[in-house]
């Protein structure tokens, strides 16, 4: 249901923003980055957001809109990669919602089509934006991608420095996951094995299926591991199956961000 709603909003975002302009609250702009030994190209969205703003990570939580991205009008390019930096956890009126405040750089790896050759990135960006209210914005970005552009851009570097550490790094051992039947979903509890952290810790769990939806998860330590326990519904409401594998998991408010895709049953 809340896809809908947030579908639902995204379509009328061009009245909204005729209704009121919101665009001297974030600017954006192509950061054009560099190019890499092997023809790959870094660049990265940057997003300045005035004071007491936010905007959306991939999976915003219950009180979010999702970004979007549309990247039509880009040239010389075969795909496009977004890095997320470690998003914050924001509480309003009990609801949660995961994003960004401030400047807020997101890393995009590209693959030209002819490597050696310029690129150019262009496209409109559909995002959320959060005050005392919280509504869809559109932006429009364009730059060139030059080829000869060797020399890494360090802001970029930083935000990628930023993405979260895996499973490895963070010393997790195992990641298991416990389905249970419940009207109209089903209950899905997360028992990850890894070191003790700060007990602030928040889960966001995606699975692979758009049509799917996750609740906002209950995180706490049990008997030394970290347990997120939520439900998973569809959006018609009917049955489904739920890929183990296609989770992704990310701990965040922790000693350092975690992401972990997969478990086992």
């Amino acid at each position: 249901m809340k896809k809908i709603l947030v579908t639902l909003l995204l379509m009328l975002l061009p009245g909204l923003a005729a209704a009121q302009s919101y665009d001297d609250v974030v600017e954006a702009q192509i950061l054009p980055g560099w190019r890499l030994p092997n023809g790959d190209h870094m660049a990265a969205l940057h997003l300045k957001l005035a004071p007491g703003w936010k905007t959306y990570w991939r999976s915003p939580g219950d009180a979010g809109i999702p970004p979007q991205f549309d990247w039509s009008g880009a040239r010389n390019m075969s795909a496009i990669g977004v890095y997320w930096p470690a998003p914050h956890v924001f509480w309003q009126e009990n609801m949660r919602s995961v994003g960004y405040k401030g400047d807020v750089i997101l890393p995009l790896r590209i693959r030209p089509s002819q490597p050696g050759k310029d690129a150019r990135l262009g496209g409109v960006i559909d995002i959320g934006i959060c005050k005392d209210v919280c509504l869809p914005h559109r932006l429009r970005v364009s730059a060139s991608l030059p080829a000869g552009q060797t020399k890494p851009d360090a802001r970029i570097a930083a935000a990628m420095a930023d993405v979260p550490f895996g499973a490895e790094d963070a010393g997790v051992t195992g990641v298991s996951c416990r389905i249970t039947p419940q009207a109209k979903g089903m209950g899905l509890t997360v028992s990850i094995a890894m070191p003790r952290g700060t007990g602030r810790e928040e889960t966001v769990i995606e699975t692979s299926d758009p049509n799917l939806w996750v609740a906002d998860p209950s995180t706490s330590w049990q008997g030394g591991r970290l347990v997120a326990q939520t439900r998973v519904t569809h959006m018609s409401g009917g049955v489904f199956a739920l890929d183990r594998s296609g989770l992704r998991i990310t701990i965040l408010g922790g000693d350092m961000p975690v992401e972990l895709t997969g478990c086992s049953g």
